[in-house]
Parts: C-alpha cells; sequence; structure tokens
C-alpha cells in the first residue's frame, strides 16, 4: 500500500517537476500545432504541408542523451565529492579526539573546538558553493574572534582547513602527537580539501555555450516543425501529439539544466543541508562518547596477565 501511494505522490507532485518550467513553451507549440491544423482544414489541404519532414529526429536524440549524461555526471561527481567529506570528517573528528593526548582542562576544550572546526568547515563549503554568507549559521560553533577572522576571508573553507591544520601542528610541536599520528591527520584533512576542490571545479566549469546554444536551436526547430509532419495524418490530434513530443524533449533538457549545478537550492540538487546536518549530527556524538570514555575504560574488562 505504501509503495502504491508512493507511485502516485511521485505521479502527481509538482514539487521537483520540470512541468512548471516546461509549460509556457508546451503551450506556445501546441498554439502554432492549432494554427497548422486550423490551416490545413480551411485550405482543404491544398497546402502540402506533409512534405515539411525535415526534423533531426537521429541528431537530437544524441545531443540529448550525451546532454542528460553529461549533467548527470556532474551530479553524481557533486554527491561522491560530499560523501567523501561525510567520511572524512567522521574519520578526522574519531582521530583527533582519540590520537591527542590532554593533560589539562584546556587541552580538552581546545580539542574540542578543533573538532568543531570540521563542523564549521563543511557548512562553510555548502555556502561557499551556494554565493552565501555562513556567519549566521556558525554562531554556536566558533568563538566570537574566530568568527569575526572568518568574516573578513576571501576564501572561508581554506581558512578553516587552515585553523585545522595549525591545532595539529601545534599539538605535534607539544609532543601531543607523535608524526605517525600528525602525518595520518594531515591526511584526512587533505581529503576535505581534495573534496572542495572537486565541488569548485563543477561548478565553475559549466556546460560550453556554443553546445548549449545549438542544442536549443535544433529543439526549437524540432518542435515547431512536429505539427506539419502530422497534421495530414493526425488532423486534430496533432495538437496533443505535439504537446506530448514538446513536453518529452523540452523535459529532458530542463532536467539536464536543473542537475549540472548540484549545490544549489532546487528540489533536484544535493540536500546540503541535509548532509551538513549528518556530519554535526555524527561529530557532536564523537564529541560526547569521548568526553565519557573514562566511563568506559571502567567497563571494559581488565586484560589478564600471560601465562595465567
Amino acid at each position: 500500500m505504501q509503495l502504491r501511494q508512493h507511485w502516485y505522490d511521485l505521479t502527481f507532485t509538482w514539487r521537483g517537476s520540470i512541468v512548471p518550467t516546461v509549460l509556457p513553451r508546451i503551450i506556445l507549440y501546441s498554439g502554432i500545432a492549432l494554427v497548422v491544423v486550423v490551416t490545413n482544414s480551411y485550405t482543404a489541404g491544398s497546402v502540402p504541408f506533409g512534405l515539411v519532414t525535415f526534423t533531426p529526429d537521429l541528431v537530437l536524440g544524441l545531443l540529448l542523451v550525451f546532454r542528460t549524461n553529461t549533467a548527470y555526471d556532474r551530479f553524481w561527481e557533486g554527491r561522491k565529492a560530499w560523501g567523501t567529506m561525510v567520511n572524512a570528517s567522521r574519520n578526522l573528528a574519531r582521530q583527533l579526539l582519540i590520537m591527542v593526548d590532554e593533560h589539562t582542562p584546556r587541552d580538552r576544550t581546545e580539542k574540542e573546538q578543533a573538532v568543531r572546526l570540521i563542523i564549521a568547515y563543511a557548512i562553510t563549503v555548502k555556502c561557499h558553493l551556494r554565493g552565501q554568507s555562513p556567519l549566521a549559521e556558525l554562531q554556536n560553533l566558533l568563538p566570537p574572534d574566530r568568527l569575526h577572522l572568518l568574516g573578513g576571508m576571501e576564501h572561508r573553507p581554506v581558512g578553516l582547513a587552515f585553523w585545522i591544520g595549525d591545532y595539529l601542528r601545534w599539538q605535534y610541536q607539544r609532543q601531543h602527537l607523535n608524526a605517525y599520528q600528525f602525518t595520518s591527520l594531515e591526511q584526512v584533512l587533505s581529503q576535505l580539501v581534495d573534496a572542495l576542490g572537486v565541488c569548485e571545479r563543477i561548478l565553475r566549469t559549466p556546460q560550453p555555450i556554443a553546445y548549449s546554444v545549438h542544442l536549443r536551436h535544433i529543439l526549437v526547430l524540432y518542435c515547431f516543425f512536429f505539427p506539419f509532419r502530422l497534421v495530414t495524418q493526425l488532423g486534430w490530434g496533432t495538437i496533443p501529439a505535439t504537446a506530448i513530443a514538446a513536453f518529452v524533449v523540452l523535459g529532458i533538457e530542463e532536467i539536464a539544466l536543473e542537475i549540472e549545478n548540484p549545490f544549489g537550492l532546487d528540489p533536484n540538487d544535493l540536500p546540503l543541508d541535509q548532509i551538513c546536518g549528518v556530519i554535526r549530527h555524527d561529530v557532536e556524538g564523537l564529541i560526547r562518547l569521548d568526553s565519557g570514555h573514562e566511563l568506559t575504560e571502567v567497563l571494559l574488562p581488565t586484560p589478564k596477565p600471560m601465562g595465567t
């Protein structure tokens, strides 16, 4: 029953659908089809509309398939980059909490602040890709002095990555980390920065304008000449046939346009707010878990000496 309800919801929902976007153009081409049908009826077929059969069906199909595939590749690459960011955030927080030694309460406070920089990094990357300011979302994660410094930075995600790396270097110099631990943490931090680079490459590499313009020209020609091909065979049925054809080809192009930049706020974009929420939830959970590690040590059985 739930699957059936889900099918109905997907079939009749408008949220995330491209129908509102392409509907004006569908109406336009249906109006052209109406003019063609009326002209053909009043001229008693004296105008040879059926001879107008030039429509690049094969070329259009290949272009639409290629356009959709390239757009989805960008979407999926962005999703993989954010999957890497989720995994790297968990690993960096877990390793940092376990590896960095604490000798004073201040060490604990500094460690928790450094771990929360990982959450701030994910949120800042999200806002960076959307062209937004992250400062409002970081009020509870960063102290006021760092928040002020971050506001004046030109590239805020890189600044946060620098702060995390600077904390690791400082702990290594204080011998709270050994060389192997420091190298391991730096490698995970580099994964976070690499994921940012992948997202920026997608964001700053749009589809070539000549390719997009050429595809749009072919779509206009196809939809315009479509009713001329069918009017002698279908008569008034040409109008719904044209509307359906326009819905199919224009919808495919519109889907490609929506998903080629997957970092926005449209329903078909990546759920970056939800992903950042997952990172925040998991990292805060690790902080709480590490805060009670003394209790965990008490509950663990004491290993027996060898030979007993």
